[in-house]
């Protein structure tokens, strides 16, 4: 197995001893690390409520994307963290706003508590063609 790492500025700089993202088996498979409502260029949580936290981290996660060459489109495992699970239907309108048929697989699992406190977090496992990559 051949591993690449990704790393972008235009999504948040990791916090901790972890890849933004990995490419294995030539760069088909990539999965994304965790994403919080940090803002690449100061690296502060987005203000605002859940929402702008929410619309924030799909920013992020879509930056990722696009550094391994990909798009929101080619995730096919999206692993959602909330907070506070009344905010689930509030996530299914604005995730709608930046995936369409066929959706990715899905879980949307409720925690106690994120990194710095925010309300969301999400990570992913994204498939793209072969023709994209090089690694």
């Amino acid at each position: 197995m051949k591993k690449h790492i990704i790393s972008t500025d235009k999504a948040p700089a990791a916090i901790g001893i972890y890849s933004q993202a990995v490419a294995v088996n030539g760069g088909t498979t990539v999965y994304l690390s965790g994403q919080i409502p940090l803002i690449p260029e100061t690296m502060e949580i987005v203000e605002g409520g859940i929402e702008e936290q929410i619309h924030q981290v799909f920013k992020n996660l879509k930056a990722l994307c696009e550094a391994s060459k990909g798009n929101l489109s080619d995730i096919v495992k999206l692993n959602i963290f909330l907070t506070d699970l009344s905010n689930f239907a509030t996530l299914n309108e604005i995730m709608e706003t930046y995936f369409s048929e066929p959706y990715p697989a899905r879980a949307a699992i409720g925690v106690k508590e994120l990194p710095k406190g925010v309300g969301v977090e999400m990570d992913g496992v994204m498939v793209i063609s072969s023709d994209s990559y090089s690694f």
